[in-house]
């Protein structure tokens, strides 16, 4: 689904990512672990349109799409869950989440359904607040809102940041159903151990550069990885 060739970003004449290759296949759950200041956000954001790449190419089903502005990027079915949940604290989260089909002119209660069926918390909290929602509740609605736009790619930058085990554990199911019914799931966690648990694919990337790839269950048993990312 989605094929990134020779990419580079850099801020102010620091390259944060040198020169990365990498491919997402349709339907899969593909990871990307690595130490902070890898170059992992820079990535996502870079592949969402937020950041502009120095070089490389980024194609979404055969499509070059580099250096589409994010709205257009959202039109062609990726959407960005992005690390802190940056839900409208003042607005309720039934608004959240049609905000999150603001390019949509069509109908939307079947997707708030969908979604509700898929966070039935949020069905009870659809009238409150989303900034009085627990960690947790925030980090299902960020996800809901970008399943709002009926993306075939989500990616997500670090789900479980700041949440309980029992949390994380229901996050993690959420995700494994979302690409049940068709989403393929780029992300980027922190936990490596869930992470690649959940992974089809998983890539390890270190200062600015992919090191190590293959099925997310074979790395668990990689020595490196168990001694950096496991704590084994």
């Amino acid at each position: 689904m989605l094929k990134i060739d020779e990419l580079k970003v850099s801020y102010g004449g620091i390259e944060a990512v040198k020169g990365i290759s990498l491919e997402v296949p349709e339907r899969q759950i593909v990871t990307l672990i690595g130490a902070n200041g890898a170059g992992k956000s820079t990535t996502l954001r870079t592949i969402a349109g937020l950041v502009k790449p120095a070089h490389g190419r980024i194609h979404l089903q055969g499509e070059d799409i580099t250096g589409f502005v994010p709205d257009r990027i959202v039109s062609k079915g990726i959407t960005l869950v992005p690390e802190g949940r940056h839900v409208f604290p003042d607005m309720t989260v039934l608004e959240n989440l049609k905000i999150g089909a603001y390019l949509r002119r069509d109908d939307l209660e079947e997707d708030i359904r969908w979604v509700y069926d898929l966070f039935p918390r949020l069905k009870e909290r659809s009238w409150q607040a989303a900034g009085t929602l627990s960690g947790g509740e925030q980090q299902m609605l960020a996800v809901g809102r970008a399943l709002m736009s009926r993306p075939k790619l989500m990616m997500m930058d670090e789900p479980s940041l700041g949440l309980a085990p029992l949390v994380v554990k229901g996050i993690f199911d959420i995700i494994k159903e979302i690409n049940r019914q068709g989403v393929t799931i780029l992300l980027i966690e922190q936990n490596a151990n869930m992470a690649l648990q959940t992974a089809d694919l998983a890539y390890v990337m270190e200062t600015g550069q992919i090191t190590l790839s293959g099925p997310g269950r074979e790395l668990m048993n990689n020595d490196a990885i168990k001694k950096a990312y496991l704590g084994k």
